[in-house]
């Protein structure tokens, strides 16, 4: 595939939204919930089938999930795949040039900071929760 299929190749909105929501733990009906009162899972699921997606939704949805709404509109798999498989020769061992042997960050903080994140989102949606329960019981 040359660079301008590569360009030219449509990125599947809908798909990188379920990408990113599987990535973070969250189930399309929590997503629902965040998303208000007239979504519910299989509108999640169906948005998610979605090529393209409105870009009032594509912000509230990236906006709900805390990332760049630039990344769902972006990310390709495929092509991620290909630079890496182009650009990393691992038959003969050789580190490619880009290769940091001392990243600058501790891999380590990294994936505790998304791991406090993650919790942190599930804390807020517990509250929400027993904010909605409480507001029933009354």
């Amino acid at each position: 595939m040359s660079y301008t299929d590569m360009q030219n190749k449509k990125i599947h909105q809908g798909r990188n939204i379920k990408r990113f929501r599987e990535m973070l733990g969250i189930k399309q009906e929590a997503l629902a919930f965040e998303l208000g009162d007239d979504w519910n899972q299989k509108k999640v699921s169906l948005l998610e089938q979605k090529e393209t997606v409105e870009s009032d939704i594509l912000a509230q949805v990236a906006q709900i999930l805390k990332v760049p709404t630039e990344a769902i509109e972006n990310f390709d798999e495929e092509n991620a795949i290909n630079i890496i498989s182009n650009t990393a020769s691992f038959d003969n061992c050789q580190q490619p040039a880009f290769f940091n042997n001392q990243p600058t960050f501790n891999p380590l903080d990294k994936m505790v900071e998304l791991y406090e994140r993650m919790l942190e989102q599930q804390r807020e949606m517990i509250e929400k929760l027993e904010r909605l329960i409480g507001g029933g019981i009354n």
